[in-house]
């Protein structure tokens, strides 16, 4: 197109228009193009956490995860490690989690491995590292890295130095990412105090694990989700809250269905969406009630109404 030809088809608002409709057909290309789950319900694949359905066996619950329509399944190191003891293989059963359809987002995880000094910290290398040697046999790509023993008024400069001394052993050695969860029951209990030793690890694979449930009772709240990027998380761990007891008496075996409580769960994965995130929702209860009754039918209770919170919050 000449010049001439430019400006009189820009005083026509031809070309005007013609941009336009090209911005809008690539905003619908995007659309199309995003990756959908639960047949396009869902931004993000849905996990359950295995404490959801905690008295059935391991395989019981992979097979419980599948039939009730999840994508991924998260399970804890204890369950791994009695599946070894029992003389189970955990790189077929990776496979037989990959066979029924699932992936392995993350695995619970690095128990004392951020201990307050040098002699604890070497002390716990060895269990640091079968945790890590377990879950990538079953194909996980992180876990999570549990700061129960920091102590109390913990050195964010040393808790900062050992987090990187993991990533790299985990990712060198092992294949996995450990990420760092935040636990209101420890002493880094807030999103916030998790983000700061992820920050100051100055490691690419830092990140972090948001928990709806303890972002709610460790009073952290929920405004500061949509100041972090969405690559800063590794998975995002998915409960309501009910409304009584008091905040302050909460406890994980208070865990609810989301939609059943009062978090503002809709609003949050709305932040959630904006931040670019890409990893799994995992449902996390610990809910004894739950424990009692049809363990598929809680399964499939938990999926149905993480996808309904996802259609109030027009994700």
């Amino acid at each position: 197109m000449d010049r001439k030809t430019f400006f009189s088809l820009t005083s026509a608002g031809i070309v005007g228009s013609t941009l336009m409709h090209s911005s809008e057909a690539d905003s619908q290309d995007f659309r199309r193009q995003e990756k959908r789950y639960q047949d396009g319900r869902s931004p993000w694949p849905l996990c359950l956490d295995t404490a959801t359905i905690r008295p059935a066996n391991l395989r019981d619950k992979i097979k419980i995860a599948s039939e009730a329509g999840f994508d991924a399944i998260e399970p804890w190191d204890g369950e791994l490690e009695e599946f070894e003891e029992k003389g189970g293989d955990l790189r077929e059963l990776g496979k037989e989690i990959k066979d029924r359809g699932l992936f392995v987002p993350s695995v619970i995880g690095l128990w004392n491995a951020l201990p307050p000094t040098e002699e604890k910290w070497k002390a716990s290398l060895k269990d640091t590292r079968r945790r890590m040697r377990m879950a990538s046999d079953i194909g996980s790509e992180h876990i999570q890295t549990i700061p129960n023993t920091v102590g109390e008024n913990y050195d964010l400069r040393w808790v900062t130095d050992r987090y990187r001394d993991i990533i790299e052993i985990g990712i060198s050695d092992y294949n996995i990412k450990p990420a760092l969860v935040f636990v209101k029951f420890f002493p880094l209990k807030t999103m916030g105090e998790a983000a700061a030793i992820a920050l100051n690890a100055d490691h690419p694979e830092a990140k972090i694990i948001p928990d709806t449930f303890h972002m709610y009772i460790s009073q952290g709240g929920f405004n500061g989700l949509p100041l972090l990027d969405g690559t800063a998380m590794a998975i995002f761990q998915f409960a309501d809250a009910p409304g009584a007891p008091g905040v302050d008496q909460l406890e994980d075996k208070h865990r609810v269905f989301p939609g059943d409580g009062v978090l503002p769960l809709p609003h949050i994965l709305s932040d959630l969406k904006k931040t670019g995130f890409r990893g799994c929702i995992s449902l996390e209860l610990y809910n004894p009630n739950y424990w009692e009754q049809d363990l598929q039918k809680i399964a499939e209770t938990g999926l149905h109404k993480t996808l309904g919170v996802m259609e109030k919050a027009g994700v």
